[in-house]
């Protein structure tokens, strides 16, 4: 009986489970293949055009439906470019018409990076032309005014909070800088009393930044644009690395995982600090798996011996990954994974789990106490992380199993318990989430996945099953899984939300009338149709699958 209850527990945490090999089965290595043909080298420079073009036009049109300040708005009352703020249907569709081609660009793009319904890409287009390709479209995005979000002024608000020596994490806006200010006057009611969510890190930067900028918003933005950039600059430099450890294209997962419309909308257009907690912890995980003397999934017997450079890479990174954890706490989650590569490298025993655990565990605690030390915010961050619970999202599969529930029984006449459902639900989400994560740290422990792959489908779980779920936060397990899972299995369903969300989103910018709306995705669909008819023999629209695309290595060329 004893040996069987063993048994059980054994396969419950996947000890003796095959289920990882499934999950497994999202990856396949990906093969070198040729450059583009000439005809491809063309068709790939009228989609690079498609995709600048349309987010020169989502540019244009943040100055009258962006999320611009409420005060400070360097444009109102300009003669000329103050009219688009009286415009607003036609700058919704204006806004709609750049988005649309922007996906359009992206998923045309991925003929040449990911490949089609006829398998993986004929020619492939380089690490070069995709760089290109990104530089061109984020460009017209960052001297837009911010769209998609207003989160980029209560970073002001709190950053000026913690330079007027004040607590951000007791106090928020209203009551640390007041009503009257112009700061508070920018952050969205909802938020005006709340205290921040962010870690000591981000506050710390942003208290920096309010020291130079002071009560000017223009100045603000651009600074935390600055700052998304050199997030979105490390998560470049960090993926493709990334990426050929698991044998994927570097191509393929910079176009899934940088190029993708979310990233370009909200982490850029829309100026969130995930993009700094993405950068730091994908490059900390580089750092950590180059120290690895062999393949982290390997078993090594004897266990290779670490050299003075080994432990600095580790030691390097696993500070870089406790670092974005001070920016958003989910990333210390990476460290876990990378522990149980470790413990695996060590010898398969438990001893080796409980070693590693403590090496990357007294970094961690090193690294946060200095953050929270230094900065004098001190640990008040760890009281404030459930602060956006207020909100009901629908995206989050908790919330929503909790509000049809509730809205279940007030049909039925049982009354309305939504509140004490939504604290059921998130709790048993809570729970599952927290399974499911220690069952990919068991898999990586066992070498069933690599660790990459594990840390995103962990980050997946904690995201889908959290009470509070923004279009962005599914990035970020799409980012790193764009390093490791190459199937259908996973491509398609994350394409289909990138695509799906990226075009049904409000650039935020002011509160649309439903017949607004209507006219503007009519506007956007009578424009898409045209142009679809206009280049059916200019663009890719057709797929080429390998059996009717011979190599031809005398037309094969570098686009610009």
């Amino acid at each position: 009986m004893r040996s069987e209850i063993a048994g059980l527990g054994r396969r419950v945490i996947g000890l003796d489970s095959s289920a990882a090999q499934y999950v497994a089965g999202l990856h396949t290595a990906e093969e070198e293949v040729p450059g583009l043909d000439r005809r491809e080298a063309l068709q790939f420079r009228r989609i690079q055009l498609l995709g600048t073009t349309g987010t020169v036009v989502m540019a244009i049109s943040a100055l009258g439906v962006g999320a611009q300040p409420v005060h400070q708005n360097p444009v109102s009352g300009l003669a000329v470019i103050g009219l688009f703020a009286r415009v607003p249907t036609s700058m919704l569709a204006m806004c709609m018409i750049g988005v649309v081609a922007v996906v359009t660009a992206w998923l045309l793009l991925g003929r040449f990076a990911v490949g089609g319904p006829g398998g993986a890409p004929w020619h492939r287009i380089s690490r070069s032309q995709l760089d290109r390709t990104l530089l061109l479209w984020v460009t017209p995005l960052v001297v837009a005014p911010p769209m998609f979000s207003n989160d980029v002024y209560s970073y002001l608000a709190q950053s000026e909070i913690a330079r007027r020596g004040m607590d951000p994490y007791v106090v928020g806006p209203a009551t640390g800088l007041g009503l009257n200010n112009v700061l508070t006057n920018n952050v969205p009611t909802i938020w005006r009393d709340t205290p921040a969510p962010y870690g000591p890190l981000f506050l710390w930067i942003g208290r920096g930044i309010a020291e130079i900028t002071g009560d000017n918003i223009v100045l603000g933005v651009w600074a935390h644009r600055l700052l998304e950039l050199g997030g979105m600059a490390l998560i470049v430099w960090a993926l493709p690395r990334l990426a050929r450890r698991c044998g994927v294209a570097p191509v393929s997962a910079l176009w899934l995982g940088a190029a993708n419309p979310l990233v370009l909308f909200h982490l850029v257009a829309g100026v969130h600090n995930d993009t700094l907690m993405l950068g730091l912890m994908l490059v900390g995980l580089e750092y950590c798996l180059r120290a690895f003397p062999t393949n982290p999934g390997a078993e090594a017997d004897p266990p290779p011996r670490w050299d003075r450079r080994a432990w600095t890479l580790l030691g390097f990174g696993a500070v870089l990954i406790a670092l974005a954890s001070m920016v958003k706490v989910p990333a210390i989650i990476a460290l876990g994974f990378v522990g149980m590569a470790l413990a695996r490298q060590w010898g398969r025993r438990i001893g080796p789990v409980f070693l590693a655990a403590v090496v990357l565990g007294v970094i961690a605690a090193a690294t946060t106490l200095l953050v929270c030390w230094g900065s004098g915010l001190g640990f008040g961050w760890i009281y404030t992380l459930g602060t956006a619970n207020a909100v009901r999202s629908w995206m989050s599969l908790p919330t929503a199993l909790g509000i049809i529930t509730g809205f279940g029984g007030v049909l039925l006449g049982l009354g309305d318990h939504t509140t004490a459902l939504l604290t059921f639900t998130r709790l048993l989400a809570m729970a599952a989430a927290a399974f499911i994560s220690l069952r990919m740290l068991v898999a990586t422990w066992t070498g069933r996945l690599h660790p990459i792959g594990a840390l995103g489908l962990a980050l997946g779980a904690i995201v889908l099953l959290s009470p509070v779920v923004q279009p962005w936060y599914l990035l970020w397990a799409i980012v790193p899984l764009a390093a490791w899972a190459t199937t259908p299995a996973f491509r398609v369903p994350a394409v289909a939300f990138s695509v799906v969300v990226g075009v049904l989103e409000m650039p935020r910018g002011a509160e649309f009338e439903v017949f607004q709306v209507i006219e503007a995705a009519f506007t956007t669909v009578a424009v898409s149709v045209v142009f679809i008819a206009l280049t059916r023999n200019a663009l890719p629209w057709r797929y080429r699958s390998v059996a009717n695309s011979p190599v031809s290595e005398k037309s094969r060329v570098d686009a610009p």
